[in-house]
């Protein structure tokens, strides 16, 4: 199973993707201030307490009294009662924030996926999208929501602290300070190695993810080619990648904290020395001791949590590195801002500016080649009119499938000029045009459903019996009515409990659904037998009847009564005519059809003394 390979991030830690991440989180910034607020509430309690342990030992315990305990068990009260509840407040608040930042940015991938082209697909597996709206979209979620709860609390409480020891001795105060920036050090020499560690797991994450979609879809073909095996040892390859990857970013992180501890562990033992010393010569109490040792602990802890924060945000920027290159992704083909001006765009369509449509359509010096510099098409010239039918046949890559991926505007022409009704479909925006289409496919791809909510997908305000007069029109329903619940037969994922007949008739049945004025068959009756050909035939005959239509057929029967029928080969037009016209001429289509004819004959005599089913090719 070949992996596509994504693109590679090597930057080094960086803030401003940080920002672009609030930014996309930017419907949460009203709960992220509650959530600051509850955490500078949790950094002051967190820092009064020593100071109320320091006023217990020096007011009540060692002068041994109680004078003064009420107003003292008020605060004291108050102080937990102020902590317990920006506890709540800020785990509340950050459960919220995942929520919402994933949701956010769910809806904007999903909606960026719908309007990239074609040629994305091309060119990027599945699972690394998958990949990226799942787990690494999870995974910034859970930064913003909770990480930062760190982040907030360490700073604050790093703050207060310190001002607290300062206020309390701030000879001490200054020792514990020096230690910081070995501490920095430290910190950057394990962000320089644990990053690239990071971008490795989330990379191979995304390739596991794509392993399983196609493992999973490609079930049926794993299993008549009998290589279990093989798919199992590539998959081997894969996940012991991500073993040692995982194992080395945590052996990083195992040496990252322990190292942090033991400055912190050094420094809090010499403060201890100095502050008992200091003790014995009255120049501190015992409670200003022991808040001092208290927030030396205290100190230290932040320092911590930030480091460990920072080591999370390894993580976090891989993630948003890729989530962020979805996001961001320019598609190839974009409507102009003056055409969106005028027709609105893919989400908000201005349909009351929408022209009317009547199919004329003009190649004028076509080139297109894809990214690779593959050449398909060379100054293709081509005029439709509206209302005709032209059949595409020639050899695979000949470029008959970009002629009609062109008209629909899934491609962009390399060079000159697509018009629809004599205006360049560049001035038009690209709904108003797939708004016309009607696309069946030689798979034929339907949804997890029924068959009536899967034929209604051709347009959602259609009736029941829009949706049955639909299916009636291309001969659908004997084979719906026979079903156990009719139109609310739920057709399975994928539409596995249909054959692959049936599941043509209601592809056919959907795009017929939104009366295009263009329809395009793309091998529409390859994978359908002979009976259901002949359904489907007839079904065409009526359904392309006033429609401008394009005919992709390896099986040349399907295209006899096309208006015309373009071979092409090399990217351009080798013939065009009538079939009867090309019969005439003995060129290239008439080899092509005497060729198929012959093998179709061969194959019947073989099936008749073989007393097998007839197959068709």
């Amino acid at each position: 199973m070949s992996q596509l390979q994504e693109k590679d991030f090597t930057q080094k830690f960086n803030l401003s993707l940080f920002k672009k991440l609030f930014f996309h989180a930017r419907e949460s910034w009203g709960d992220l201030a509650r959530l600051a607020v509850c955490m500078l509430l949790v950094a002051l309690a967190d820092v009064i307490f020593p100071l109320l342990t320091s006023y217990t030992i020096d007011h009540f315990i060692t002068p041994g009294t109680l004078s003064g305990m009420t107003p003292f068990v008020i605060a004291y009260l108050v102080t937990m009662t102020v902590h317990i509840s920006a506890t709540f407040g800020f785990q509340y608040f950050a459960s919220r924030i995942e929520a919402d930042v994933c949701y956010a940015i769910r809806k904007k991938g999903f909606r960026k996926l719908q309007e990239l082209p074609f040629s994305y697909y091309d060119t990027t597996p599945v699972g690394y999208l998958m990949s990226r709206l799942t787990s690494d979209t999870q995974s910034l979620g859970s930064m913003i929501g909770w990480v930062l709860i760190d982040l907030i609390w360490s700073v604050l409480m790093l703050i207060f602290t310190a001002a607290a020891m300062f206020a309390l001795n701030w000879k001490l105060a200054l020792i514990i300070l020096v230690v910081i920036p070995p501490l920095a050090l430290v910190s950057a020499w394990f962000q320089k190695r644990m990053l690239p560690t990071e971008r490795s797991i989330r990379k191979l994450l995304s390739r596991i993810t794509g392993s399983f979609n196609e493992g999973i879809m490609g079930a049926k073909t794993t299993k008549t080619l009998a290589r279990e095996d093989k798919n199992a040892e590539e998959f081997n390859v894969i996940i012991r990648d991500l073993k040692h990857a995982a194992v080395r970013s945590t052996t990083l992180s195992c040496l990252y904290m322990p190292i942090i501890i033991s400055i912190g562990a050094m420094a809090t033992a010499y403060v201890l020395w100095r502050g008992g010393h200091q003790v014995l010569t009255g120049v501190l109490t015992v409670g200003v001791l022991q808040a001092f040792i208290n927030y030396t602990m205290q100190v230290f802890e932040p320092i911590r949590a930030i480091a460990a924060t920072f080591s999370q945000m390894q993580s976090t920027q891989a993630a948003g590195e890729r989530v962020l290159s979805l996001l961001e992704t320019e598609p190839d083909i974009a409507d102009t801002p003056e055409v969106i001006a005028a027709f609105g765009d893919q989400m908000h369509p201005k349909k009351e500016n929408w022209p009317e449509i009547k199919g004329d359509i003009d190649f004028e010096h076509v080139d297109f080649k894809y990214k690779d510099g593959t050449q398909v098409l060379s100054d293709f010239n081509l005029h439709v009119n509206a209302g005709e039918t032209i059949a595409l046949v020639g050899p695979t890559g000949a470029g008959k499938s970009t002629v009609v991926n062109l008209v629909c505007r899934f491609y962009e022409a390399t060079s000159g000029v697509i018009k629809i009704d004599g205006e360049d479909l560049r001035t038009r925006s690209q709904l108003w045009l797939q708004s016309h289409l009607g696309y069946v496919l030689q798979e034929p791809r339907l949804f997890s459903g029924t068959i009536m909510e899967n034929i209604r997908y051709g347009r959602l305000d259609a009736t029941d019996e829009e949706v049955m007069e639909a299916a009636r029109l291309v001969n659908a329903e004997t084979f719906i009515l026979k079903m156990e619940k009719g139109y609310h037969t739920d057709v399975g994922e994928g539409g596995s409990r249909l054959s692959t007949g049936e599941k043509q008739l209601i592809s056919f049945a959907r795009a017929l659904l939104s009366n295009p004025r263009i329809f395009i068959l793309d091998e529409a009756t390859s994978s359908v037998d002979t009976q259901t050909e002949q359904i489907i035939q007839h079904a065409i005959t009526k359904v392309l009847e006033g429609r401008t239509s394009f005919i992709i057929a390896h099986r040349l029967s399907t295209v006899r009564n096309a208006d015309r029928i373009l071979v092409i080969e090399g990217g351009k037009i080798a013939e065009m005519g009538d079939h009867d016209a090309l019969m005439a001429k003995r060129g290239a289509y008439w080899r092509l059809y005497t060729n198929q004819f012959m093998e179709e004959q061969s194959m019947e005599v073989l099936g008749g003394l073989s007393q097998t089913p007839k197959k068709n090719f």
